[in-house]
């Protein structure tokens, strides 16, 4: 069977804070650029295992993630091939590393490994903030990204091209699109993340 050249992976969970940051990696790819025949843009969210047939279907597969490497947060980093880490070690490298090491490890079982793969990571600053969005600091790094993604597609010979205006479909499903998830997000006193107020002592004011 044909494989696709080019698989551009955003993996993330956008009700978390700064783990949705590949998920608006991809989104933002989608808004700004076409892209040729060969490349596919895919959402992989949380889907783990669930990712294996279109990894095993694709050629090279760069992946868009928030990773914790111990670094500052905002940092970026790119691992290639053999330096994304295929099988668990004692300390998470990503949020969603055991399930995309158990995709990884099943193509490569199955025989059907991608020739490359290109891991595009961003050290969160946040992560356990239900309902929250992207922080200042690993937002600021999404244009950085999203333009190193953009050059690793030119360097594999299959560059996109910048939009003349805004895509007539959305890559995310209605209402999680980045501007009205975010700016939709309930002010601290409307929006409980800690738990059922049904079992919270009322606030007594002073």
């Amino acid at each position: 069977m044909e494989r696709t050249p080019i698989l551009v992976l955003g993996i993330g969970n956008l009700l978390w804070a700064d783990e949705g940051f590949g998920v608006r990696c991809v989104e933002a790819l989608h808004q700004r650029y076409t892209f040729p025949p060969g490349v596919q843009l895919l959402d992989g969210g949380t889907q783990g295992l669930y990712l294996v047939n279109e990894v095993c279907d694709s050629e090279r597969v760069l992946v868009l993630d928030a990773v914790d490497f111990g670094d500052p947060p905002g940092t970026v980093r790119v691992v290639t091939n053999e330096e994304v880490p295929r099988f668990a070690p004692a300390k998470k490298v990503s949020m969603h590393q055991t399930g995309f090491q158990d995709v990884l490890a099943a193509a490569e079982m199955m025989g059907r490994s991608p020739s490359e793969v290109v891991l595009i990571g961003v050290q969160p600053a946040l992560l356990d903030d239900f309902g929250g969005g992207l922080t200042p600091l690993v937002a600021a790094e999404l244009d950085t990204v999203v333009q190193a993604a953009v050059d690793q597609l030119a360097r594999w010979g299959l560059p996109p091209t910048l939009r003349a205006g805004p895509p007539a479909d959305s890559l995310l499903g209605p209402g999680l699109q980045r501007e009205p998830y975010e700016g939709g997000r309930p002010s601290d006193a409307d929006a409980c993340r800690a738990g059922d107020r049904r079992f919270f002592p009322a606030q007594r004011e002073s």
